[in-house]
């Protein structure tokens, strides 16, 4: 007997729904999205973060480096050994000398840039500020002894670490002091010497205002009379000062009766010269 033939009923194939599909990858999308926002938010911060700490850096550098200045100002600071005074105080003057050409320099750049240059007011205050206090800076000079084994008509100075010296309104010439400004100046010196029983003649000591067509005219004058001391070199000073009025390009200098007697020692024999 024939048995009818039937097929065997085929097994359902499981397929994922396209709605869970569809969910899944917008899932991921986000995802993707909110990493890649996430780390540029991170990086935003971590530059900043840097920049921070660069700027603190920097500042703490300059602080550091203003008070070694303070420092090397002391006399702890001079005598100190981890201090290169010398080297820090140069570097300093080099930077007071940079910015002041600096804000020499700029009215020519305002000038050539013309009515196109608007100068931010907190800025402009601060170059005001700046040139007030420049303008307000002495105008002075003072140099210390400078040795000399010869007979000289002209005593001859030198510049001294912390002994002022203006150069942009006094200037150094040969033993001369020359102003550059007309005005009142207070002119001194003090000149150390050696002196001897066996000599009968004063030492005399002279401030003399230089005129290269006339006679140099004298302003002021000391004189000291020979030690009764009976050691080889008895040491002893003469120190004068009085105020002039001086024009511009009037030079001042001091001379004595014999220069080879002249003591040269720190802080001894100085000449100095500002403006009232």
């Amino acid at each position: 007997m024939n048995e009818p033939y039937s097929p065997a009923t085929a097994r359902p194939v499981s397929s994922t729904s396209p709605s869970t599909m569809k969910m899944f990858m917008t899932f991921l999308a986000v995802f993707i999205v909110a990493q890649t926002v996430g780390t540029v938010l991170f990086c935003l911060y971590l530059h900043m973060k840097m920049d921070k700490m660069e700027e603190g850096l920097s500042l703490n550098e300059d602080y550091v480096f203003l008070r070694k200045v303070q420092k090397c100002q002391t006399t702890e600071g001079q005598k100190s050994t981890l201090l290169d005074c010398e080297k820090i105080l140069k570097g300093f003057q080099d930077l007071q000398c940079k910015d002041r050409d600096a804000s020499k320099e700029q009215p020519k750049f305002e000038m050539q840039r013309g009515h196109e240059h608007h100068e931010h007011p907190r800025s402009l205050h601060k170059n005001k500020t700046f040139t007030a206090v420049e303008k307000r800076e002495p105008i002075a000079a003072h140099l210390a002894g400078q040795m000399t084994k010869k007979t000289v008509s002209v005593l001859e100075w030198k510049t001294t670490m912390y002994g002022p010296m203006s150069d942009n309104a006094i200037s150094y010439q040969e033993g001369k002091l020359k102003v550059k400004e007309a005005g009142l100046y207070y002119i001194y010196a003090q000149v150390s010497f050696c002196t001897k029983a066996a000599t009968s003649a004063p030492f005399t000591l002279y401030i003399y205002l230089y005129l290269p067509m006339e006679e140099d005219r004298l302003l002021l004058k000391g004189l000291d009379t020979h030690s009764s001391s009976t050691t080889p070199c008895d040491l002893q000073s003469i120190r004068e000062g009085g105020v002039f009025r001086l024009r511009e390009g009037d030079m001042v200098f001091v001379n004595v009766t014999d220069s080879t007697r002249v003591n040269y020692n720190h802080g001894s024999t100085y000449f100095g010269i500002f403006k009232l």
